[in-house]
């Protein structure tokens, strides 16, 4: 109770008050941590995301980097040429892309990250709500993430295989797909013409800014570097956030004089954030919170309330921590509910597997904090609050829907 009231604490102070809540997290886990559990050092940081911090510090240096030699304005220019001048249209563009890549294998992180920066770019551009493109692309990652080769699904698929529930692989897939599809159509319907930024580097009729006449042999070097990192993240599964500082450290001593300031471009304040409330989260996991909650979820009566409050639990936690590991929590305590009721084993691990994932939108998950931290044109401490709102919406509605759309049928 003390962790959950401090949690709540740290968002009312952190929202009406221009702290960062990273902060307000870190010292949270101490006190907690120190007086509450008992806990030294060392394992008070062992919740510290050492391979998001570095995610995120190594994809916004390198794309800094690309900013500075004109390489992101180069692609944002031929991505729009790609669609020929249908603007409306590369939100669309991202999203496939971002599912064909987490279907093919990528770990959702992984394609979030070389997709966001090139989006949020293309949004400042071009007027469009960096909001709306940062959660399509999520949107996209999630909709691949359950293929029978993707991460996610080997994941869920191999824990259900040790059971004795029967659910075709495809179906996951298939129900996850469909679902966040139809959440990228209703967030841009929504969201479209809301939040823009001020157009940046357009000319007064509209044209999409400067046209590059040739490409440099840095904005070669740059290109060639990003298809390595594709390569070693996609083909290697090497760490992205590795792979991208040294690529960025390569291409800054090519130009040491443009590049000095570079480092300016890694989010800093977001790093803070996003380390803080991870951190934190690993704390209300040893005072055993999380499992709490879920195991008193599972151990109430009537199936399809169960279900549900299990879908809602694994979406409110999986905001601030990692949803691979909440599944890999969750799915073992549904198996004794389905193997003892009438629910659908297929629509009700669809269900969690959806709910837990679609969150990560929230800007205390990689993927929201790679949105947050990429955003152009935007006002930090307005954007953040709309992420935030656009999360609640999500945790608010989505595990309701899922449950309504793959539970609920098969029960009646």
């Amino acid at each position: 109770m003390i962790s959950i009231g401090a949690l709540a604490v740290m968002f009312v102070v952190g929202t009406l008050l221009p702290i960062n809540i990273g902060i307000l997290a870190f010292v949270a886990a101490f006190v907690i941590g120190t007086a509450a559990l008992g806990l030294d050092e060392e394992q008070i940081f062992e919740g510290f995301p050492v391979s998001l911090f570095v995610t995120i510090v190594g994809v916004t240096y390198l794309f800094s980097v690309a900013q500075r030699n004109g390489t992101v304005d180069l692609i944002v220019s031929y991505g729009v040429r790609l669609v020929r001048g249908k603007v409306a249209l590369i939100p669309w563009v991202l999203f496939t892309v971002a599912a064909v890549l987490t279907a093919f294998g990528t770990f959702t992180p992984a394609a979030v990250a070389l997709l966001v920066p090139v989006g949020m770019n293309i949004a400042f551009r071009h007027g469009m709500s960096p909001l709306m493109m940062g959660m399509m692309i999520i949107c996209g990652g999630h909709a691949g993430a359950f293929s029978p080769i993707a991460v996610s699904g080997v994941l869920v698929n191999g824990m259900i295989a040790d059971t004795q529930l029967q659910v075709a692989p495809v179906v996951l897939f298939l129900a996850s797909f469909g679902f966040n599809a139809l959440l990228s159509a209703v967030t841009f319907l929504w969201l479209r013409n809301r939040n823009r930024p001020g157009p940046a580097g357009t000319d007064a009729d509209g044209g999409a800014g400067p046209e590059h006449d040739g490409v440099s042999w840095r904005q070669w070097l740059t290109l060639a570097a990003l298809a390595g990192l594709i390569v070693g993240a996609l083909g290697f599964h090497l760490q992205i956030g590795f792979l991208a500082l040294a690529a960025g450290a390569l291409l800054a001593l090519t130009d040491m004089k443009n590049q000095a300031k570079a480092v300016e471009g890694i989010s800093w304040s977001t790093i803070l954030l996003v380390a803080g409330m991870v951190t934190y989260v690993g704390i209300l996991e040893k005072a055993g919170t999380i499992d709490a909650i879920s195991e008193h979820a599972a151990g109430m009566g009537a199936p399809l309330l169960v279900a549900f409050l299990l879908c809602l639990t694994v979406a409110v936690t999986s905001a601030f921590a990692s949803s691979t590991a909440i599944l890999t929590a969750i799915i073992p305590i549904a198996v004794p509910l389905l193997l003892s009721s009438h629910l659908n084993a297929a629509g009700l691990i669809a269900a969690l597997s959806i709910s837990t994932t679609i969150v990560d939108v929230s800007p205390f998950s990689t993927n929201g904090a790679l949105v947050l931290s990429n955003a152009k044109g935007v006002d930090r401490q307005r954007f953040y609050r709309q992420v935030v709102g656009y999360t609640c919406a999500i945790v608010g509605f989505g595990p309701a829907v899922a449950w309504g759309v793959f539970v609920l049928p098969g029960a009646l």
